[in-house]
């Protein structure tokens, strides 16, 4: 995957599928853990959209995937995430992009979105009420210290956090960088978003079995322009059900209300 340089020297890893589209390209921001081959390609979202005509992007946020790992909490939190997202539209030279993010990376999209405005449309999944209370995701859930602690000890079996424990067992599972991923659960946003200086058209995707996703109708509602949907599913298995990626796919190539 090719890479560039983030302002303070973090490498971004992101991929590109080109074809001929006169249709923005849909850039895919995954959710923590994660990276754009898991969140995106595999579950076949890259796949639906090539197969819709559209140029489609991935981005492998900082700490995850093929990006750089620094351990220092100060470079992570979803706001710098952002600042990259920015980045990579400058780099690709794109004059309007679609956008859509799952969990942490619909935080991100959301914080990009307050003040990029090159996102025509924008999907964001995986979250709910939280976004609006919380400032990002929903740390009722799952608690930042519980979580810190699941990812740096070495006894897995010291974790008692049920939510905490489920994401050590992903990290294990996918061989993710534990102190990198501890320093992003440090500096996970946690300050209210201006979710009404966004103007594109956006499309809440939430699983309705999702403790993370709560509530998204007040998601939905905080935002000038939104519809939302449910899907079936809890917060890993919701991006997986076939509904969440036609609803994308149909949002992101429907007529708009005003181009």
């Amino acid at each position: 995957m090719p890479q560039f340089h983030a302002a303070d020297g973090t490498a971004i890893a992101y991929k590109v599928w080109e074809q001929d589209s006169d249709q923005p390209l849909v850039l895919l921001h995954h959710g923590f853990i994660a990276s754009g081959l898991t969140n995106w390609e595999l579950p076949g979202v890259v796949a639906a959209l090539t197969a819709a005509g559209r140029r489609v992007a991935t981005v492998d946020a900082r700490g995850h995937g093929l990006s750089g790992k620094p351990h220092d909490p100060s470079r992570y939190g979803e706001a710098l995430m952002a600042r990259d997202v920015t980045a990579l539209i400058d780099l690709l030279d794109e004059e309007r992009i679609d956008l859509v993010g799952y969990s942490m990376g619909a935080v991100v999209a959301l914080l990009t979105a307050t003040d990029d405005q090159r996102i025509r449309r924008l999907v964001v999944g995986g979250v709910g009420a939280g976004v609006v209370e919380c400032g990002g995701v929903d740390t009722r859930v799952v608690d930042g210290g519980a979580l810190r602690h699941a990812l740096l000890t070495e006894d897995p079996a010291s974790v008692t956090d049920p939510m905490a424990a489920a994401f050590r067992a992903l990290v294990d599972a996918t061989g993710g960088d534990r102190p990198a991923l501890a320093a992003q659960a440090a500096a996970a946003h946690r300050e209210p978003i201006a979710l009404t200086k966004i103007d594109a058209e956006t499309l809440v995707l939430a699983g309705r079995d999702d403790p993370l996703a709560t509530r998204p109708e007040a998601l939905a509602e905080a935002l000038p322009s939104a519809t939302l949907r449910l899907v079936e599913g809890d917060h890993l298995a919701a991006l997986r059900d076939p509904a969440f990626t036609e609803a994308l796919v149909a949002f992101l190539d429907g007529p708009a209300e005003e181009e």
